[in-house]
């Protein structure tokens, strides 16, 4: 903004004209100049080097990877392995080097996920095929209760409910108990 000139006098408005009117330093604004125009170098860990350099390191790797019997070993165990040589250098390095380079183990193998339990609609043609279960927690005289209820995918029917002050797994499953004793007469 400061490069632009004014259209009815065809001055620049200049740098402290401009910083005045943004309310912003103009020791900020030379700030992000200088850094904008300056050469960076690419970005490194600081510090010191440490035994060897990438290069050198990323074939101590790969020697340590041909030596093993396994396929894809992990940065972990590389950097063990290492140790174990006398090369001492941070797991963070290991992993960054073996990452770059295409070295790493694979993360996720491909899973083979079987059928699903159902194919997107829970509603059934025919009832007591499928039933749902589902609790709830209601507020009484005596302090909270959990309420559970199993209901009929066809036709929406309540098979059970059952109200108990704890809500346990054994207390969950009455309402299905009495669904079972109402529609099949047994437990066979």
């Amino acid at each position: 903004m400061s490069e632009q000139a004014s259209p009815s006098s065809g001055r620049r408005y200049g740098i402290a004209r401009t910083c005045r009117v943004w309310g912003v330093p103009r020791s900020t604004v030379q700030h992000h100049r200088a850094r904008r125009e300056a050469e960076c170098p690419p970005a490194r860990r600081r510090g010191p080097q440490g035994p060897c350099s990438d290069e050198a390191l990323v074939e101590h790797i790969r020697g340590v990877l041909s030596a093993s019997p396994f396929h894809g070993e992990g940065y972990r165990k590389v950097w063990a392995w290492l140790r174990h040589a006398g090369i001492r250098t941070s797991r963070d390095r290991v992993r960054r080097l073996m990452r770059q380079h295409g070295l790493s183990a694979p993360y996720h193998p491909v899973r083979c996920q079987g059928s699903k339990a159902h194919d997107g609609r829970i509603t059934t043609e025919l009832p007591d095929i499928v039933w749902g279960t589902d609790a709830t927690q209601a507020f009484t005289h005596g302090g909270t209760a959990t309420i559970s209820i199993a209901v009929d995918h066809c036709t929406a029917e309540c098979i059970g409910i059952h109200a108990a002050r704890r809500g346990t797994r054994h207390e969950a499953l009455e309402p299905l108990r009495q669904g079972v004793r109402i529609h099949f007469r047994s437990y066979d």
